[in-house]
Parts: structure tokens; C-alpha cells; sequence
């Protein structure tokens, strides 16, 4: 170019001669894309032709040298002028012309030559008279701008590498490159092998060129980061790969499969040495514009700086969102379906092949298995090829046999992880507390095994058999908040119970089973009530329940008040002590008194729901036994509030499901270990509705109400015929005003027909003295704060017994990872919703089918299928599957032998877990994880990483299991740290047990993550 640039000018031929070869080269040469064309000033190249044309070296006509000043604005720039039209202010000739040219007359001093290049456009091929001129910089230093001119059909790897060497950036940095159009919008320039005509660069834009953070992070980006403070951050170095990840909200289940990828060593270091750069694919389909791959990248390097403590992964989970829209929002989802999705993704992303052709497959038709394997990773292999498929795609065999013709499918389908099911009990261990019809009785804890897809009726026999009372005697009822949740019939499938709800039976007389309907059943709740003159103060005058709910089966010739009082005296009476003779209540029935009580009854009869405008609910309640309290102490069970409903009586409301009860998230799952709750209610209590009417004065026969409690009834008839004396007395209500004399004997309680919320409406049972019931009868036994504080026995009503079953230890069912994998490769029989057509019998068949394995990857993810649905159940396999750490031997499972013909050996070692702790509708995803570097086990809880010894890593909780091969593992580069030695982390034993069974850290897990 120096030579063609050169003023100086060579002897020229004869003027014919120039003419001749000029005219030959303009003719003879077509437009021809990359080509360069020379632009030259018009009225020159017209005094040139007229020049040789006179055939007169001497003649005036001599142009001098080339002069391109009329086509320039300044002399200083040299910048084209705008709008200049072909062959009227300038002449396009090829390069070799002007090469003639150049040599013969030479060029003004200091003047460019313009050379253009031949582009093909889409519609056209020209000349690019002016090419996009872009302004250059620096993130880092934006007010250092170079101009700069690219041709439309340049890539921007051009320019990329042009603003390298002009703003002395190494090779070696990793850059990204953005597009400004305006003042205020930015655009990626990801693909730098496109052209500039197709990435929508013009002239006037500006090309920004960032460089990646030590960190890992980019300047233009920088994401929040869990710190005290900046230095302390930016000072911070720990070991690369132990980073935690934020958690976004309910996005556990993303951090625990990230932090599993993470540490797969070869997916890894293939991000870190920027080997992605090469592969993006921004063409494919199939995939996402390269983006979840730089998404990926862009956490990877963070994680990897050992310059953070935990990332916040924003901007995956924003581009994840936008290309699986199943993963929108801050919902809870599953782990390996998001590991699925986004190994699919990289693969797509990462695709080496551009295009891929379409292949028939065939069947085996007979062919040996080695011949019909090779041909089909072959074809696998044309359509995807990839660092995911190097890594871990594998290839199983299929066979399918017809059940009718006999006809065998083979086909060999590749595989990017194993889905092993876990063997399937058919029995259940459920905890439930028996109420038995002793009054002196305590409630008794029970475990007992019964049929996983049985009904009510299957407990209650189970029961039976240890507690010698009829099966059809019993009620069971799921307990929450001192109320009814649900009351079972014994037709019911018992997989509306969760393990987590608290469960009591109760014991009915014979009477209340009977066909003839001469007893009816009691839903009894007690309430406890404020002291009348706290009800103008506006705080806390509704009543509130305590303590646990009763069914009792009484005689309907019985539901009247008077006579209820003392059924219910008698069946509280373990907890409820009788006031002696001499300590008996008096009430004084003065006129100025009866004033105060007309007004509180008012009150009460006003106040028809007890609250106003207030919630109904506070917020914690203690509610009972929960299922680890030995006897005698005080236990917790549910802890948030629920508008139980049951058996129709609903205030209005619908009764919510057993689905709708499971789908809780905070019904029953008590983050609470303690053993205690109950015995102070009355302070934490749901407010409720509330009216109250006192009790008649009308008594009943006490020899007639112990005839029917039965004998063991009878050696309270000291107690209760003294509370009959001191409760003859007492004022009637309606009729009872004006006819009782001065003094009067106050009752314990009061007694409320109430819904199934043990809420009072307007009008429920007001006035009268007996009870009239629809459906399932609820009432409230109220009390007030004095006599309650008096006479009930709060610790003594919280006392339990265990029955010598919860004493034996839980022995829960272990299996070993290989069974799984033996389950996988048994022969099984279509779904009648997922047959298969059979080519010889024309038609679809319920064929037998079986999985074989016959290659296996580099790193092999295996998927213990834990949630299992059925067209009858759902649940959640707390199986623990005993999985080795080390030597995981698949030699007995393939059928492609190792070791023959150069095949690679068939041993494993684990390297990452994802467990999943929870139910099937919420839980918490954390994950065990090997460093690639130290060899060190850590344990990943969102943004918390601790360190986790090898005995820690076999739980219930294990979800997916990651393994790689041991002839690609390498020795660790770095000796494993001592204890205590990293600031990141702690000792796992500050956060969990070393078997992590407990509650402790499921449930600790759950409040991070639910709600």
C-alpha cells in the first residue's frame, strides 16, 4: 500500500498505450465482493482521457497529479463529502487501474488514496462509496473517543480487534463489546462473527468496549454482592468456587443445581479458559441467542474469582425466566427440572453444529447391538455435538416386545441423566393420639402402621388392635389451633393426612354408632372469655380459644343446658377441679347488680361476632401434644392460625380440602422444637366471635346423668352432687330472674352453641334452655379468666402418655443406590395413556419394554425419582438410598463391557448432591458439593457454605447425585484446608447434625424458604 500511496510517479508507456490498458481494465473487470475500487476526482480523470486521447505528451491537456481535493471537506480530516454522486463528481476505477495510475502520475502530496471495497448486499452488489463510521472507546475512559470507518460486510470481530490495538488492550483480557445509539440506550454486540450490516451498526453509533473484573464481574453491571462493606469485599479472597448464591426469593432449588454444575470440573474450567467464545451458537433455533450460555459464564467466573462471598444470580434468573417461562416469578420449583432445562439450553447454545440435517433412524432389524449402537451415537452426534454432550450425554439400549405378535423394537436412545425410581412401600407409619372415654384418662401417643392407600376405617382398626376398643367406635379428626380442622369419615383416603398433622382419635360410647340416632355427637371447644368491663376498652373483647377440642356422644333427650353442664363437668373433671362447699361462688342479686348484668348480657348479645372490624385470627396459637413430648410434658403442635372447617358447618365459608390443607405452607409445620405449648394459651389465643347466655337453673337428676357416664362415673358423685347443690341456686336465664331469693351459686362455665370455628353468630342458640342440631353440632364451653385461673388445670390438660410403640425407634427404610438402578433396567409394561404401535400388528400395543445401559458419560447425573404420583396419591419418598461416595461400579449394569476394544472403565466417584428437604408442596433445596481444587466437601445453603465431612452427605434428602468418572478425575492442586482455617466458612456441625434427621434442619430450612 505504501508503494500505491506513493506521490512519486515512474516513466509512463505512450499515451495510447495508457489509454489502451485503462480502458481494458475498466471494461474487463466486474464488481466483485471483497474487491477494492478506487474512487477518483471526476474532472481529472476526464482531463486524463482527454489528455491521451491527443496523443501529444507535451499537450496543454496534462492533468498533473491525481487530485482528489474537490471530493474532500477539509484538507485536514480528509473527510468525504457528503452526498457525492457517481460519474458526476467522481469515477470509481479497479484497483489495478489506479495502481497504473498512481504509478504514472502520482498522487498530491499527503493525500489518502479512497479505496472502497465491493460489498454484497442483500439486494445488490456496489461499491461502498461510504462505509459506517463509529466512534471508539473504552468503558473505563469514555471521553477518549476515536473515529473509525468499517465497511458494512466487516464483522465486528474486526473491530474488536481494531480497538484492541488501538486502546492497547492484551489478548489475553476478556472483553464484551456494546452498541450506543443514543444518550441513553445500549445494546450487546454478542455475536462477534456477524457482520456490521447485520448487527444494525451505522454510521454515527458509538462502540463501547468493556473489560471483565478482576471479580469476575463486568463494569457496566456490577450485581449486588453479599458484604459488610465495599472493602471488605474487594479485600476479600477465599478459596475459588466456595461462594454462596443469594437467595432471589424461593430460587433454592436454582442455587442448589447451580452450585452442583458448579463444581463439575469439566464443565467448569471449559467456561473459565473462555472456550464458550468460540462455540456460542447465535443461529441455532433450538436455542437461546447464546444468552443462557453467557448468563451461565457470567455466574461461573464470579463464583470462581474466590473474590465473594456469595453472588446474587439476578441476571440468570431473569434470562432463564424469559426463555422457560415455567420459571417466572419467585415460585418454588424443582431442581432437576431446572437442571434439565438448562443442560439443554448450554447444549443448544454451545451446539458446534450450525445446521443440522435431517436423519432417519432405523431399527435394529435384527443387526448386532454394536453395529446398531455406533450408528446411532453417529447420528446423535451429527445433530449435537457440544461440551454438554462430551460431558455428559451416554446411550441406553430400548427393547419393546409386542405382546401379541411377538415383534422386538431395539433402538439405542442417548441419555443425559438417569431417572432411577426408589422402591415403593406399601404401609405407612402414622402417629396419632388416642382419647379414650375415661374422664380420668390421659390422651396416649400411638404409632401404628397401616395400608399406604387405605381409608379412615383401616386406622381406627389398626388402632383397635391395641387399644381393644371397636374400630366403629371411633372418630378421627385432624386438630389445629384448638379447633377442628377436618373431621374424617371413615370412608376417607387416609392420604388427605399429612405426616405433620396433629391426629386424634376419640373413643364414643356404643350409643352414638347405633343405628337408631338416640345419641348425637359433641364437637366441644373451650373458650375463654374477658371480664365484662374490658369490653369498652376497645382491646382484645372477643373470646379466645384454648387448650384441646372433645367429641362426645351424648343422649339427645341430654342437650339441654343444665344437663350438658354436668356431662361436661364430668368428662373435664381429670383437669377441671370442684370448688369445695365452703369456696362455692355466691352472686348477690341486688337491684343496682342487676343493672350491671342486664348490661353485660347486652353486651354480649350486641357484640355478635366479638370483634368488629378486627381480624378474626392473631397470629400464634399452641394447640397440643405435639409428637416427640414424653408424659407429662408440655408439648407444641400447630402454630398458625387456620379458619378450620368441618363437616358443613362453616359460618358460610367453604371447607377447604385436604389439598387446600397441604398446600399450607405454614399449616403444621412448627419451626419450634420445643416441647411446650398450651398451657398458657389464653395469652396467645385467636380472638373469636362471641355472644354467651347463661346456664338454666334448671338441674337434672344426678343419679340419671352417672347412670349414663357409667361406672366409672361413680366415684365422682361426692363431687358432682356437691356442685349440684351449689349450682341448684344459680339464676335462670330468661324466666330465672325474679325467682331464685338473695343468693345465688355462680357455674363454672357457661355453655354457647357455636360454628365450626367455635365462633358465635347472631341468634345461634340465644334464649331457652335446650339445644336443637343440624348436621355435626358444635359447642363452645365458655369460661371466665377468674374461674378458669381458679379451677382449670392448664399443665394437667396438656399431659399425655406414650404408648410403648413410639418408645421403639423409628426404623426408617434404607435401600441402596444399586437397587434403584436394578429397578431402572426391570422389564415393565406400558401405560394404558402411553402405548406403543406396533408395525407388524398395525395397531397400538401395552408392549413390555426395558431399559438397558450400554455407555456411560464422563460425569453421570443420577435422578432419584422422590415424588411419586399415582392416579390415587401424590407424596413425597423419604427413603434414604444408601449411595457410595467412592467406586460406584456400573460394570454389572452395562452391556458394553469396559475395558474391551478401549472402552472406558465403569467406576464413579461422587462429587455433588442436590437434596431437597420438605413436602411435596414446599421445601428447601440446599446441596453437598467436592472442590475441584482442595478435594474439600462443603455444604451449600443459599448464600451460607459450610464446611461438611464425607458422614454427612448420605441423607434422606439426597435428590440428585453426581458422579464422575475416575479415569477423569484429577488430583486436587491444592492441599485441603484445616479446620477453621477459611473465613467463608464454618464447621458443619454449627449448622446441622451430622444425619440431618431432625427436624432441626428440614424445618430451619423451611422458614428460610417458605413464605
Amino acid at each position: 500500500m505504501a508503494a500505491i500511496t506513493s506521490a512519486s510517479a515512474t516513466e509512463p508507456p505512450g499515451l495510447e498505450t495508457q489509454r489502451r490498458e485503462i480502458e481494458t481494465i475498466v471494461q474487463n473487470h466486474e464488481l466483485r465482493a471483497g474487491d477494492s475500487w478506487y474512487l477518483v476526482e471526476r474532472r481529472w480523470f476526464e482531463q486524463w482521457k482527454e489528455y491521451v486521447k491527443t496523443g501529444d505528451q507535451n499537450s496543454s491537456s496534462f492533468p498533473g497529479q491525481i487530485d482528489n481535493t474537490e471530493l474532500f471537506e477539509d484538507l485536514d480530516s480528509y473527510h468525504l463529502k457528503e452526498r457525492l454522486v457517481e460519474n458526476e463528481d467522481f469515477v470509481l476505477i479497479p484497483a489495478e487501474a489506479w495502481r497504473n495510475l498512481l504509478a504514472w502520475y502520482g498522487l498530491v502530496d499527503d493525500q489518502p488514496a479512497l479505496e472502497r471495497k465491493v460489498v454484497d448486499l442483500p439486494s445488490t452488489v456496489k461499491v461502498e462509496v461510504y462505509p459506517v463510521e463509529v466512534f471508539l472507546c473504552l468503558h473505563s475512559n469514555m471521553d477518549n473517543v476515536v473515529t473509525a470507518q468499517f465497511s458494512r460486510v466487516d464483522t465486528i470481530q474486526t473491530i474488536e480487534k481494531m480497538m484492541r490495538k488501538q486502546f492497547d488492550v492484551g489478548e489475553s483480557a476478556e472483553t464484551r463489546l456494546w452498541m450506543k445509539s443514543s444518550d441513553t440506550s445500549c445494546e450487546r454486540l454478542r455475536n462477534i462473527y456477524v457482520s456490521v450490516l447485520d448487527s444494525c451498526l451505522s454510521s454515527g453509533m458509538t462502540v463501547i468496549m468493556e473489560m471483565r473484573n478482576a471479580d469476575g464481574t463486568w463494569p457496566s453491571s456490577r450485581p449486588q454482592i453479599m458484604r459488610n462493606s465495599v472493602e471488605e469485599q474487594d479485600s476479600y479472597r477465599g478459596q475459588p468456587g466456595v461462594c454462596g448464591l443469594t437467595n432471589l426469593g424461593n430460587t433454592c432449588f436454582m442455587n442448589s443445581a447451580l452450585q452442583c454444575l458448579s463444581n463439575t470440573p469439566q464443565l467448569t474450567e471449559y467456561f473459565l479458559r473462555n472456550a464458550y467464545l468460540e462455540e456460542l451458537n447465535f443461529t441455532n433455533p433450538l436455542g437461546m441467542k447464546g444468552e443462557i450460555a453467557e448468563a451461565y459464564a457470567d455466574v461461573i467466573k464470579q463464583m470462581w474469582t474466590g473474590r465473594h462471598y456469595s453472588v446474587v444470580p439476578r441476571v440468570f434468573k431473569t434470562k432463564v425466566g424469559h426463555f422457560a417461562s415455567q420459571f417466572l416469578g419467585y415460585q418454588q420449583h424443582d431442581s432437576q427440572e431446572l437442571l434439565s432445562f438448562l443442560l439443554d439450553g448450554l447444549h443448544e447454545d454451545l451446539n458446534r453444529v450450525k445446521n443440522k440435517e435431517y436423519i432417519e433412524l432405523r431399527d435394529a432389524d435384527g443387526r448386532p447391538d454394536q453395529e446398531v449402537a455406533e450408528e446411532a451415537w453417529r447420528n446423535h452426534r451429527r445433530r449435537n455435538d457440544s461440551v454438554i454432550v462430551d460431558t455428559f450425554h451416554g446411550l441406553f439400549k430400548s427393547t419393546l416386545v409386542c405382546p401379541e405378535c411377538h415383534k422386538v423394537s431395539v433402538t439405542f436412545d442417548p441419555f443425559c441423566y438417569l431417572s432411577v425410581p426408589l422402591p415403593v412401600s406399601k404401609e405407612r407409619v402414622m402417629e396419632v393420639f388416642f382419647v379414650s372415654l375415661d374422664p380420668g384418662a390421659k390422651p396416649v401417643q400411638h404409632r401404628v402402621v397401616v395400608p399406604k392407600a387405605g381409608k379412615v376405617i383401616d386406622l381406627c382398626i389398626a388402632l383397635s388392635q391395641v387399644t381393644d376398643v371397636p374400630a366403629n367406635q371411633m372418630v378421627v379428626a385432624d386438630v389445629f389451633n384448638h379447633r377442628f380442622y377436618k373431621i374424617y369419615h371413615s370412608d376417607e383416603s387416609l392420604s388427605c393426612i399429612l405426616d405433620r398433622d396433629d391426629i386424634f382419635v376419640y373413643e364414643l360410647s356404643s350409643g352414638a354408632v347405633e343405628d337408631d340416632g338416640e345419641e348425637v355427637v359433641l364437637a366441644v371447644y373451650l373458650r375463654e372469655r374477658p371480664h365484662y368491663r374490658d369490653y369498652g376498652s376497645g382491646s382484645s373483647y372477643g373470646t379466645s380459644l384454648f387448650g384441646h377440642p372433645l367429641l362426645m356422644a351424648v343422649p339427645r333427650e341430654q342437650c339441654t343446658r343444665d344437663a350438658l353442664y354436668y356431662l361436661f363437668l364430668q368428662r373435664l373433671a381429670r383437669y377441671v377441679h370442684t370448688p369445695d362447699p365452703s369456696d362455692e361462688v355466691e352472686e348477690e342479686e341486688a337491684d343496682d347488680e342487676g343493672g350491671e348484668d342486664e348490661e353485660e348480657e347486652e353486651l354480649y348479645k350486641t357484640q355478635t361476632n366479638g370483634l368488629g372490624n378486627d381480624k378474626r385470627d392473631d397470629d400464634c396459637e399452641k394447640a397440643g401434644p405435639s409428637k416427640q413430648a414424653g408424659e407429662g410434658e408440655e408439648c407444641t403442635t400447630k402454630m398458625t392460625p387456620s379458619v378450620g372447617q368441618a363437616d358443613g358447618q362453616n359460618n358460610g365459608q367453604s371447607e377447604p380440602s385436604s389439598e387446600d390443607a397441604a398446600s399450607d405452607p405454614e399449616r403444621g409445620s412448627s419451626s419450634e422444637e420445643g416441647q411446650s405449648a398450651g398451657s398458657s394459651s389464653a395469652d396467645t389465643a385467636t380472638q373469636s366471635d362471641v355472644a354467651t347466655t347463661e346456664a338454666s337453673g334448671k338441674a337434672e337428676d344426678q343419679d340419671e346423668e352417672d347412670e349414663e357416664q357409667g361406672e366409672e362415673e361413680e366415684r365422682r358423685d361426692g363431687d358432682s352432687t356437691a356442685i349440684a347443690g351449689a349450682s341448684s341456686g344459680k339464676r335462670l336465664t330468661g324466666s330465672g330472674r325474679n325467682g331464685q331469693g338473695r343468693k345465688r351459686r355462680r357455674p363454672l362455665f357457661t355453655i354457647q352453641a357455636v360454628n365450626s370455628n367455635g365462633t358465635t353468630e347472631r341468634g345461634m342458640g340465644e334464649g331457652g334452655s335446650a339445644f336443637s342440631f343440624s348436621s355435626q353440632p358444635y359447642v363452645a364451653i365458655d369460661w371466665d379468666p377468674d374461674m378458669k385461673k381458679k379451677y382449670y388445670d392448664d399443665n394437667e390438660a396438656e399431659k399425655y402418655v406414650k404408648h410403648a410403640s413410639m418408645e421403639v425407634p423409628h426404623q426408617q427404610t434404607t435401600v441402596q443406590l444399586q437397587e434403584c438402578i436394578e429397578l431402572f433396567t426391570t422389564v415393565e409394561t406400558l401405560e394404558e395413556e402411553n402405548p406403543w404401535y406396533c408395525p407388524v400388528c398395525k395397531k397400538h400395543q401395552l408392549a413390555t419394554k426395558k431399559l438397558d445401559l450400554w455407555s456411560l458419560p464422563e460425569v453421570l447425573i443420577i435422578h432419584l425419582k422422590r415424588f411419586s404420583y399415582t392416579k390415587y396419591s401424590r407424596e413425597k419418598l423419604d427413603t434414604i438410598v444408601e449411595f457410595p461416595l467412592r467406586e460406584l461400579d456400573f460394570s454389572g449394569y452395562l452391556l458394553r463391557k469396559p475395558g474391551a476394544n478401549g472402552e472406558p472403565p465403569s467406576r464413579y466417584d461422587l462429587m455433588a448432591v442436590s437434596n431437597h428437604y420438605g413436602g411435596l408442596r414446599d421445601g428447601h433445596y440446599t446441596s453437598y458439593a467436592r472442590n475441584k481444587d482442595n478435594g474439600q466437601w462443603y455444604y451449600f445453603d443459599d448464600s451460607k457454605v459450610t464446611y461438611a465431612r464425607e458422614d454427612q452427605i448420605v441423607t434422606n434428602a439426597a435428590y440428585v447425585l453426581f458422579y464422575q468418572r475416575q479415569d477423569k478425575i484429577r488430583k486436587p492442586t491444592l492441599p485441603a484446608p484445616a479446620d477453621g482455617c477459611a473465613a467463608s466458612v464454618k464447621p458443619a456441625n454449627d449448622f446441622t447434625s451430622s444425619n440431618h434427621d431432625g427436624l432441626a434442619a428440614a424445618t430451619s430450612c423451611v422458614n428460610m424458604e417458605t413464605d
